[in-house]
């Protein structure tokens, strides 16, 4: 997989000439295979080359004039052996394979964790009743606005004469308030409850 690395000369640096070709690692710096630079309206020249990710190329600029001249924007520069000229440098970055990439596993904050809602909201229902009902498989408002009157009476009768003197009547409608966010609602419903002891 090819990446796509455009090569940019500036009007400035060609002067008296009129065309440019790319020469480097990647054609072997032959004249035969040069990649010609497209004049922009800019009066610079440009060429879009597909070169390998990861690999450090050297190349530079040959213009019709008989110069070579280096890129002004070149990554870095490199002496040339035995000669008193620098080559430009570039260094393909990677390319990032998305589908490769491994699947991380969401993992749910610890505040995220499914815990039992707080029965003890409802009006009638104390902690030790909530946890009762918590061990008799009812640890949601959602659960407890779909038990009928006669399962919860029945929890309670099994649990011992402290919890018998506790009425459920009116349970499972606060707790379908409760489940469905109707908080304005209950508190008004739970009023009127205490209001009729």
């Amino acid at each position: 997989m090819t990446k796509k690395i455009t090569f940019t000369l500036p009007a400035e640096a060609l002067a008296e000439a009129t065309e440019a070709l790319l020469l480097g690692d990647f054609n072997d710096w032959d004249t035969e295979r040069g990649i010609a630079l497209e004049k922009q309206k800019d009066g610079s020249l440009k060429a879009v080359v597909q070169l390998e990710p990861g690999k450090t190329y050297q190349y530079r600029y040959l213009l019709n004039d008989g110069r070579w001249v280096n890129d002004y924007y070149a990554q870095d520069y490199v002496p040339v052996s035995g000669f008193h000229v620098e080559n430009c440098l570039i260094t393909v970055p990677e390319v990032l394979d998305i589908a490769a990439k491994p699947k991380v596993k969401k993992v749910k904050p610890v505040n995220e964790e499914i815990l039992p809602d707080d029965l003890s909201k409802i009006e009638g229902i104390g902690k030790q009743t909530a946890v009762l009902l918590v061990k008799n498989n009812i640890s949601s408002f959602a659960e407890l606005s779909k038990t009928t009157i006669k399962k919860l009476k029945d929890i309670l009768a099994e649990a011992g004469s402290k919890f018998q003197i506790h009425n459920p009547a009116t349970w499972p409608k606060q707790a379908k308030l409760a489940a469905t966010g109707k908080w304005k609602e209950l508190e008004i419903l739970q009023a009127t409850l205490k209001a009729g002891k």
